[in-house]
């Protein structure tokens, strides 16, 4: 798998609910490797980008999936962790806001409000819940991800869209975007 496997808006399937996975079976597993790879392949085609997490949604397979890259700050690093049927059971501390950027939002950059500390409960590949407490970025890859189980992409969550929204320019650096004219001539399409 690719990352021309990862859909993207205005896809209606990235707002449909993910279904939770009863068993994990054969093809939950090929689900997960195919994420992987679709991760792997979107970051070999960015230089100033890491792809650090995945929803199944977002290649299109409506499971309660998400795969988030053990080091983000390493690209060579391909090693994961399998969240199967994530969700936060607590959520706390300040809501910060900070960029936010999406595999299914491409070359789009937003700030959204999210909190600074959250408890996940999920499964891993062996069917054995475990949990995970999360600050910072990390916190935030998780709302991100788990929002993306449940129909919602970041760019639901910025209320303000005039001034909102940024595009990263080819030296990496992020530019606010003319959100009114990108509109009107179809370059955002949600």
């Amino acid at each position: 798998m690719t990352k021309d496997h990862i859909i993207t808006l205005p896809n209606p399937h990235l707002r449909q609910k993910s279904q939770r996975v009863g068993v994990i079976s054969g093809t939950i597993r090929q689900v997960v490797e195919a994420m992987k790879a679709a991760t792997i392949s979107w970051d070999e085609s960015r230089e100033h980008e890491v792809g650090v997490a995945l929803a199944a949604v977002q290649i299109d397979e409506l499971y309660k999936i998400v795969v988030v890259r053990s080091d983000y700050n390493d690209k060579q690093n391909h090693d994961f962790t399998i969240f199967i049927n994530p969700e936060i059971v607590k959520a706390e501390g300040e809501m910060i806001e900070d960029f936010e950027g999406c595999l299914s939002v491409p070359n789009i950059y937003g700030k959204v409000p999210r909190y600074t500390k959250v408890k996940v409960k999920a499964l891993n590949l062996d069917g054995k819940e475990f949990r995970v407490k999360a600050e910072g970025f990390l916190a935030r890859i998780f709302q991100h991800e788990i929002d993306h189980c449940n129909g919602l992409v970041f760019i639901d969550h910025i209320k303000e869209r005039s001034e909102a929204f940024f595009r990263l320019d080819e030296d990496g650096k992020l530019q606010p975007l003319d959100y009114e004219q990108d509109v009107k001539n179809n370059r955002i399409l949600w």
